[in-house]
């Protein structure tokens, strides 16, 4: 009994010691078959790290406003007899742009005006009888008088009939007019705007921190969505004498280039103030940068050999210190030197150590100015 139990512990141990043993050996070959199976390179976009010119810039939105805008109304009530304005039309300084039906007052013109020839005759006549002592020196005076009051009355009458006539104040663009031929207007009554475009004024506000870095006479440029693709030159003509209490801002007034009027009054624009000299900075594309809670990162291409001795690219995380922005551009203030080698898309199936081929047929945009409707 006790020899039929040692042969069946002896045979239990062989089986156990056989199944271990092979699951021992099982794992060894799958780490042998995996330290033999790396994963396969990833393709990626790259590129060098490089120093390039940066224009420190302040950055602000702003609203566009004439030189010179009003509202063309007249001062009198009548009948519109002709007009002489088209809409949209550029207009010189005094141009007539709307006549008033003036016939009556021009009759009244004229007879004001016969009594003021009658009262020089009088005049003419009394001065000729005083040198004969015929008349008093009285006479005369009361007649200078009355040629005095006469020939005021008569210019009063010329200044309404010229207000019969409403004339543009100052060269510019004139908007749309509603008005007709035979409309009967009241004095105050709008007949059109008229707009002085060329140069043109934006009003801006920046923090009261950035005032030291504001002078008059500073260059700015000026973009707006109504044609994107164009940028217009311009230099600050006025700073504030206040902040605003409220928003801790202050207002700038600039003014800017307009030849071709494609700026008007009440649009919307973007403002980049220069500050100071060009400063070089690393430079990347924005998109070679990646951001999570620990910091902003890239990944560092090195170069190095296989187990074959063939060269092969592997990758390394950094972590950087991203600066400021500009169209497809981030400035690299620390963490990298120039001619690094750095992923520029293609991050997100990267680990530290992980094989790379770069090709860069389509590589990320690197444009420092980027255009709307320009493909890199």
């Amino acid at each position: 009994m006790t020899k039929r139990m040692i042969i069946m512990l002896v045979v239990v141990g062989v089986i156990f010691g056989g199944i271990f043993g092979f699951q021992v050996f099982k794992g060894m070959m799958i780490k042998k078959y995996l330290s033999g199976n790396k994963a396969p390179p990833v393709t990626v976009t790259a590129t060098h790290v490089g120093v390039q010119p940066w224009q420190p810039t302040l950055s602000a939105v702003g609203t566009l406003r004439a030189v010179r805008g009003v509202d063309l109304s007249s001062e009198v009530a009548g009948q519109v007899r002709e007009v002489l304005l088209q809409s949209g039309s550029f207009v010189k300084a005094g141009q007539p742009l709307v006549k008033l039906n003036d016939d009556t007052e021009v009759a009244q013109l004229k007879s004001l005006q016969a009594s003021a020839d009658l009262s020089a005759t009088t005049l003419k006549r009394d001065k000729a009888q005083l040198e004969a002592q015929a008349v008093a020196q009285a006479v005369v005076d009361a007649d200078v008088a009355d040629l005095n009051s006469k020939n005021a009355l008569v210019a009063q009458q010329q200044a309404v009939i010229a207000k019969k006539v409403i004339r543009a104040p100052f060269a510019g663009k004139v908007g749309i007019s509603t008005v007709n031929p035979g409309q009967y207007i009241n004095p105050g009554d709008k007949l059109a705007t008229l707009q002085t475009v060329d140069p043109i004024l934006v009003d801006f506000l920046v923090p009261q921190q950035a005032l030291q870095q504001l002078k008059i006479g500073q260059t700015i440029n000026v973009k707006s969505d109504a044609n994107p693709k164009a940028t217009y030159a311009g230099k600050i003509t006025a700073i504030d004498a206040k902040v605003d209490p409220s928003t801790r801002n202050i207002q700038v007034e600039a003014s800017v280039s307009n030849p071709k009027g494609e700026l008007l009054a009440g649009m919307f624009a973007t403002v980049n103030v220069s500050t100071q000299e060009p400063i070089k900075y690393l430079t990347l594309p924005q998109t070679a940068v990646s951001f999570n809670p620990y910091g902003e990162v890239v990944f560092l291409i090195t170069e190095g050999k296989d187990k074959d001795g063939k060269q092969e690219l592997s990758v390394k995380q950094t972590f950087v210190t991203a600066g400021q922005t500009r169209g497809d551009q981030v400035s690299i203030t620390g963490g990298l030197k120039e001619g690094d080698y750095v992923v520029t898309s293609g991050q997100h199936k990267l680990k530290n150590g992980s094989t790379v081929i770069v090709n860069n047929k389509q590589a990320p945009s690197d444009n420092p100015n980027p255009q709307v409707g320009n493909e890199e």
